[in-house]
């Protein structure tokens, strides 16, 4: 009998491969309509603070929607991956203050913030490979970001969840476990779906 762990693993190695064949360019592609599909959320409008994350090799890009963010008055908040897979944050000051750090991700070089300053965020801009219709989101298997989002349940604050994705990667059902928590939203290049949690 297959458990929704094993089901994960392999829904994970399909969109994985699917992203894969995309072309060169794909990312960069579509984080231009994510951006602006984003930054049409009316919670983005009205954020004081966000926490994203900077994508790497095939997810969207969101080099765009970090930049015009910033430059529209926000505090933006980026992950630095701790060695037990926890996520420790700092403040974006833009591209150049970005650093290179362990598995391909880039960090921001500036002071620390720690695991809870995620808690001050108005919305939590998070990664994944699918999401499905009741808000289920499917990250990579690390593990880092159903803390995040634990983290936020435990402190009894509700920044809104978004989940950026390729438009193919809404699902019908994504396998779920006890541990993981629902968005409130995806966004793809083309799209905003809005999930009741």
């Amino acid at each position: 009998m297959s458990t929704d762990h094993d089901r994960k693993h392999r829904l994970r190695r399909r969109l994985l491969e699917v992203r894969g064949a995309l072309p060169d360019d794909g990312a960069a592609v579509a984080g231009a309509g994510l951006a602006d599909r984003a930054l049409g959320l009316p919670e983005l409008a009205g954020a004081g603070t966000v926490a994203a994350y900077v994508s790497v090799g095939r997810e969207p890009s969101t080099r765009a929607l970090l930049d015009r963010l910033r430059d529209a008055g926000r505090r933006v908040l980026l992950p630095v991956l701790l060695p037990d897979n926890d996520l420790d944050w700092a403040v974006y000051e833009g591209a150049a203050g970005l650093v290179k750090a362990g598995r391909g991700l880039l960090e921001p070089a500036g002071p620390r913030l720690g695991p809870a300053a995620v808690t001050e965020a108005d919305v939590v801009l998070l990664p994944g490979l699918a999401v499905d219709r009741h808000g289920m989101r499917l990250g990579r298997g690390g593990g880092s970001y159903d803390r995040v989002l634990e983290r936020l349940e435990r402190a009894a604050v509700h920044p809104v969840r978004v989940v950026l994705l390729y438009g193919g990667e809404v699902l019908d059902e994504v396998p779920a476990e006890p541990h993981d928590r629902p968005v409130d939203a995806a966004v793809t290049p083309t799209d905003v779906y809005r999930f009741m949690t």
